[in-house]
């Protein structure tokens, strides 16, 4: 049972918002504080181009960057971002008046990407693909013509795992998305600080903060089927298995290319008897998993099997 957070004062009498709400914003500002050290995502003198699309992760990013700069050991300047791309519906009014209320430089870009995808793409197909295409290029030359040296975008640590299992289930790669990379015409680096952070975590932030959310299916497009079918495993597993999710968050960050196959990543041909490798020899070793001293119903046909037994290894 989740706590329930309060970050606007439940009462004229009280000046602060709680202890518990305070000690969680710390703890999410820590794991965005460590993604953007790990991966030097941002600099001294950097203008940051946050791109805020009025849903939780972008507000909640902002937010998050916000708090980081009062205490940050480098000056940076933030600049919120959000592309109004003319979807019916779309309540252009909501996102100034908050930059406006919390006193943030702003830049609102208008641009009916929605017409012309409605006008490429045939009814009852995706137009998350052309829609994406057409927004990224809009990002791009709004952020040079703004003098940002960096795009900040709100994706967060499920949403890199999502991608990994997409790509190794229908592209047949390992692949997620990155935390920080270069753009295709190299003129831009985009950051992703919200890398470490929880999706559940987020949505609990951003209902104590009480943030204006603007939906997401304004389009009329729906998540693609497959993303979902990802989210909902990844949803499942962390119910019946906890730490798993956080093991495999780990995992992308210790990657071993000398035990995988990706002869592009290690010089497979090159092995010769005396090279050294730096997970040694495991060709004949059983996989060393942590042991669980509980039952997993759900095993092997409903049959209760022992996890500390089952993960001991095999002969094959």
């Amino acid at each position: 049972m989740s706590q329930v957070l309060s970050a606007v004062p439940a009462s004229p009498d009280v000046a602060q918002p709680s202890n518990t709400f305070l000690k969680f914003r710390k703890r999410l500002e820590r794991a965005t504080g460590q993604a953007i050290a790990d991966y030097s995502m941002i600099e001294d003198g950097d203008v940051i181009m946050v791109c805020m699309s009025g849903g939780k992760d972008s507000y909640t990013m902002l937010e998050l960057l916000r708090g980081l700069q009062q205490r940050a050991p480098v000056r940076f300047r933030l600049i919120a971002f959000n592309l109004d791309q003319k979807q019916p519906g779309f309540p252009d009014h909501i996102l100034p008046a908050y930059f406006e209320s919390i006193g943030l430089e702003y830049r609102i870009e208008t641009e009916d990407t929605y017409s012309i995808v409605k006008d490429k793409i045939p009814e009852g197909k995706t137009t998350c693909g052309l829609c994406s295409r057409l927004r990224r290029g809009i990002i791009y030359r709004v952020a040079g013509e703004m003098g940002a040296t960096k795009i900040a975008l709100g994706h967060h640590r499920d949403d890199l795992l999502e991608t990994l299992f997409l790509n190794m289930f229908f592209g047949g790669k390992i692949k997620a998305m990155p935390p920080k990379l270069v753009s295709d015409d190299g003129r831009h680096i985009v950051i992703r600080p919200l890398a470490y952070c929880t999706e559940r975590d987020i949505e609990r932030f951003a209902r104590a903060m009480a943030y204006p959310i603007i939906p997401c299916n304004l389009c009329g497009s729906q998540e693609n089927a497959q993303r979902r079918q990802v989210k909902a495993m990844l949803q499942e597993w962390a119910r019946l298995y906890p730490g798993r999710i956080e093991s495999m968050a780990t995992a992308m960050r210790n990657v071993v290319p000398s035990h995988l196959a990706d002869s592009k990543l290690f010089d497979f041909a090159g092995l010769q008897p005396g090279s050294h490798v730096g997970e040694g020899d495991t060709a004949f070793d059983p996989v060393e998993l942590p042991a669980r001293s509980w039952v997993d119903d759900e095993a092997v046909g409903g049959i209760p099997v022992r996890l500390d037994i089952a993960a001991s290894g095999s002969c094959a």
